[in-house]
């Protein structure tokens, strides 16, 4: 449905703005998350990273309003067109909101832990899942602004391994004799990449669910397959 709308919105002022802004969500929030694994996983020291990550956290709330401003003028002066798109948009630009907030939480992880985080235990319990959000970010643009209809099924490959990784990591922990700080740390950490990963996935996925099953994506790739 959205390729369709969007080769027939293809040079119109409003929605290259849109668009523009939109790929500047997904562009701030894939640093925040970047920045902040580099720091909470890598144990990186950035100067200012709170500080940049609440800057960028603010920047992508403003493009949210500004959207769906853009939008609202937009249907007031012709409310009978585009509107199906217009719905669409105000969906996956609240997803995109979204992940700049789990960014946030993940940055807030870092307080929680006692010091540095043991690389070795999250990684015999998270593996390379960090790696599979970064690409999942990178798949998630290419899905949304090309209308990659192959980039959007990707997404739903990456989303279930994310999935998988982080439920099995919350039932080892549940049963782990981990000190109580990392446990705590670890299950925020899962819970918040689940998060992400899922709304990255119900952006690049409206290039191939109908409008009424946005965010139910499972349920569709289920039927598919």
């Amino acid at each position: 449905m959205f390729k369709n709308l969007l080769q027939f919105w293809r040079g119109k002022d409003f929605l290259n703005q849109v668009l523009d802004e939109f790929k500047n969500m997904l562009d701030d929030t894939h640093r925040m998350f970047d920045s902040v694994c580099r720091r909470l996983i890598n144990n990186e020291k950035e100067g200012e990273l709170k500080d940049n990550i609440y800057s960028l956290d603010k920047k992508v709330n403003n493009l949210e309003k500004d959207i769906r401003k853009r939008i609202i003028e937009h249907l007031a002066i012709q409310p009978s067109v585009d509107l199906p798109t217009s719905l669409l948009l105000m969906s996956v630009v609240k997803d995109a909101e979204r992940l700049g907030d789990y960014a946030k939480n993940l940055f807030e992880v870092t307080n929680i832990l006692n010091g540095p985080l043991d690389k070795e235990s999250y990684l015999s319990f998270f593996g390379g899942v960090g790696q599979d959000l970064e690409k999942l970010f990178d798949i998630t643009e290419e899905a949304f602004i090309e209308s990659d209809e192959k980039k959007a099924a990707q997404a739903w490959s990456y989303e279930t391994k994310i999935v998988e990784i982080c439920e099995s990591a919350i039932l080892k922990l549940a049963n782990s004799d981990l000190p109580v700080n990392t446990a705590v740390a670890f299950t925020l950490i899962a819970r918040y990449f689940k998060r992400t990963a899922a709304h990255l996935t119900n952006i690049a996925t409206s290039v191939i669910v109908p409008l009424d099953q946005l965010d139910y994506f499972r349920e569709k790739r289920k039927k598919v397959i």
